[in-house]
């Protein structure tokens, strides 16, 4: 694995250090819509990793610590869902960063 260069210009950050990661399509993005979800250590340092996807705010949740804290496009194929992102984008709390990046990347979102 090829480390990033601390000289080099990343265009978004998810924060200090960290480039946002953003799918290429909402089409691939096919994580669940229903049940319970258990975030990875990786994106959830906490014990209490389970999110009810029934609840609103516990999906709002999931999607904000897994678009934050992702290093892996594939933990975004496999935990958020294009359509379900689609109609709660304007409702997420997200680093500056991260809402550039996906915006840049996927101008529907901005009028989702």
């Amino acid at each position: 694995m090829q480390a990033v260069s601390p000289t080099a210009t990343v265009a978004h950050l998810a924060r200090p250090g960290r480039p946002a990661v953003v799918a290429r399509t909402l089409a691939e993005l096919r994580g669940p819509t229903r049940g319970v979800v258990e975030l990875p250590v990786r994106l959830m340092w906490c014990a209490d990793r389970a999110f009810d996807l029934a609840d609103p705010d516990q999906l709002l949740w999931l999607y904000e610590n897994v678009l934050r804290e992702t290093a892996h496009v594939d933990d975004l194929r496999r935990l958020v869902n294009g359509r379900t992102l689609r109609r709660v984008w304007k409702l997420l709390n997200l680093p500056r960063g991260v809402r550039q990046a996906w915006e840049s990347r996927h101008q529907g979102l901005r009028s989702a």
